[in-house]
């Protein structure tokens, strides 16, 4: 049985992404990205919902089907329906997944697809990309805020960089409220990602620390305020944010650095603005004077440091 694990994030994904044949070909849809590149950095947690119920593989390929108002999940010649099952499945695996801190779907299908899954017409005569995958559904209803993705949307570096600063993001909140929430705990959290929020959502930013600064009953407060949090980082960082929150930590060093030094860092967070530079080369030129002159409120700021850096996710942008 799985529980919460602080050492480790734990991620959720559909099993034919591991390489496991378990498509209605008898196929998977392996993925490099995930086998080669994240194993390294998380423990996954495989699921294929169709498996589960007992489907077998190979199997007749199921769709989600239109039948006045209510959307069934059948084989396409009609003779298997399997809705009930997949949604009583469903109901009682999402249960037990409380642990994860992330879940990768496989993009398309009828259980696990995310959003933009093709519900067919009863007739079997086309259809549209309005639904959403049995288990998915389930899943993102149970847990709103669980960082989740299609596994093919990671290519688009703005949202991979966004889904790993959400699954770290979460992680982190929950190994806070593991250790022991207080007051104090939530605060220091609020000011390690005062520019994190800042480069994702300051008008969010700005509700947040009123709420903590409150009377409120303390888990009521939590829970607001981790709906905020979480609200915020679902927010994608434009150049605009980052570049204010740039400047606002370069604010930090005017009294230390040399005005040689002041100009390489403006030019480093202007070029970054133009889009002429990645995130990276102003981050990493703060990081240096960090060093030299260090701060320890600074240092404590998981803007700098959101995800591992051998995730590559501040290089193309």
């Amino acid at each position: 049985m799985h529980v919460f694990n602080p050492d480790k994030i734990q991620i959720g994904i559909s099993a034919c992404l591991l390489g496991q044949q378990v498509r209605f070909d008898g196929g998977h849809k392996n993925s490099a990205y995930c086998q080669q590149e994240l194993k390294q950095h998380f423990e996954f947690v495989p699921v294929c919902p169709e498996m589960a119920i007992g489907l077998g593989a190979p199997r007749k390929s199921i769709r989600q089907v239109r039948i006045g108002n209510e959307i069934r999940i059948r084989s396409g010649d009609g003779t298997l329906d399997v809705t009930d099952a997949l949604t009583e499945f469903s109901a009682k695996k999402t249960a037990e997944l409380g642990f994860l801190g992330g879940y990768l779907f496989c993009s398309k299908s009828p259980s696990c697809g995310m959003e933009r899954v093709t519900v067919y017409k009863a007739d079997g005569t086309g259809g549209s990309k309005e639904g959403i995958g049995v288990f998915a559904r389930a899943l993102m209803n149970r847990f709103p805020h669980l960082p989740v993705e299609e596994e093919g949307r990671l290519h688009d570096m703005v949202i991979r960089e966004n889904f790993f600063t959400r699954v770290y993001a979460f992680h982190d909140w929950h190994c806070m409220r593991q250790e022991g929430l207080s007051r104090k705990a939530l605060t220091d959290f609020h000011a390690r990602y005062k520019y994190l929020l800042l480069s994702h959502s300051p008008a969010i930013y700005r509700t947040l620390g009123p709420l903590l600064a409150g009377n409120g009953e303390l888990e009521a407060v939590a829970d607001a305020y981790f709906d905020g949090f979480m609200t915020a980082l679902e927010q994608k960082a434009s150049r605009r944010n980052h570049t204010s929150a740039l400047q606002h930590i370069q604010g930090y060093f005017k009294t230390f650095l040399s005005g040689s030094q002041k100009a390489e860092l403006t030019e480093a967070i202007h070029a970054y603005r133009q889009g002429l530079q990645p995130l990276l080369v102003p981050i990493t030129l703060i990081r240096h004077y960090l060093r030299e002159h260090p701060n320890d409120y600074i240092a404590a700021q998981v803007y700098l440091n959101p995800h591992p850096d051998s995730l590559r996710l501040r290089y193309a942008y």
